[in-house]
């Protein structure tokens, strides 16, 4: 392997074309021509209309939905860079998909991270550029260098000057297990963190809902890494309202992956606005809603720069 290809070539697939286009217009290069079809019964079908051969090439796909396709994109356009010679690739997935099935929960469940961190290793990758991976231990899935990007610095600018008297904030985390990563993001704005106990007393009988913190008469950021169903997020809204006495709610996650009923969930909710990062592409139903997206191709520019002028990453954080 080549540990330094000879100029910056960046490539995308189907899942989220804007975003590498911003990608590309940051670092002033264009984006690089591939064409990325299907066959008649779904195969993939990728070709790569310049030459690779010795450059630092950087293939931009999130495996979002439909995760199955995307995902096959992703490596089959790392073997035909592979095969094209290229000095090094880097997978760029903003969204890391099969994130979430990254323990046996159960017997006989898979490990479908690890699966999914060998295939792309098998296909060619010599390195992983994500954002906010679900579980931070996935990095330890591959036996390529896996740099995680931080999407929180992002969100605390934003609340930074969204409000004048952040002592009237309290960040919360939708559950027990998002915890720790709404502690570091409560940390960073000097806010006070309250949590939202869930839990069902015996089967067929409803949750009871504890708030653990005061936040009676204040304004709330609910913090998380992804927003699926937006059931557990939209679920600890009503709680902090109806049970806590809050008096406003606002949301913010990474990953807006949305599948139905999601954005209509949201909308019949009481939170105010729910911010994402435009790792996902919205869905056409989320347009005019409640959602809004911050911008982070700046930040994956930067990524990208760093890694060919090999110089670190985790300074930016």
């Amino acid at each position: 392997m080549i540990t330094h290809g000879k100029d910056v070539k960046v490539f995308c697939a189907n899942a989220n074309r804007p975003f590498a286009e911003g990608v590309c217009r940051t670092l002033g290069i264009p984006l690089g021509d591939c064409t990325v079809t299907a066959f008649a019964d779904g195969e993939a079908s990728v070709g790569i209309n310049e030459t690779v051969r010795g450059s630092d090439v950087f293939l931009i796909q999130s495996t979002c939905k439909p995760v199955n396709n995307n995902l096959m994109e992703l490596l089959i356009l790392i073997d035909a860079c592979r095969r094209a010679s290229a000095g090094r690739i880097t997978a760029v997935i903003p969204y890391f998909g099969y994130a979430r099935q990254d323990r046996k929960a159960k017997s006989r469940d898979p490990i479908s991270a690890k699966l999914v961190a060998n295939m792309i290793t098998c296909a060619g990758a010599h390195r992983v550029l994500t954002m906010d991976l679900h579980a931070s231990q996935i990095q330890g899935f591959f036996d390529i260098p896996v740099d995680n990007l931080l999407g929180n610095p992002v969100f605390v600018q934003y609340y930074r000057n969204k409000f004048e008297n952040p002592e009237d904030i309290i960040v919360v985390s939708p559950d027990v297990g998002s915890v720790g990563r709404a502690r570091t993001f409560a940390t960073k704005l000097h806010m006070n963190l309250a949590i939202v106990d869930k839990r069902r007393q015996r089967a067929n009988q409803c949750e009871v809902m504890n708030i653990i913190g005061d936040v009676k008469d204040r304004t709330c950021i609910i913090y998380d890494d992804l927003v699926d169903t937006a059931g557990s997020i939209c679920n600890a809204a009503k709680a902090l309202v109806e049970f806590g006495g809050a008096k406003e709610i606002y949301a913010c996650a990474t990953h807006g992956v949305l599948s139905n009923p999601a954005v209509q969930r949201i909308q019949d909710s009481p939170i105010a606005e729910l911010m994402l990062l435009n790792t996902i592409p919205l869905p056409p139903e989320a347009q005019g809603s409640k959602i809004r997206q911050l911008d982070v191709t700046p930040l994956f520019a930067e990524a990208i720069r760093r890694t060919f002028d090999e110089v670190s990453i985790s300074s930016l954080f």
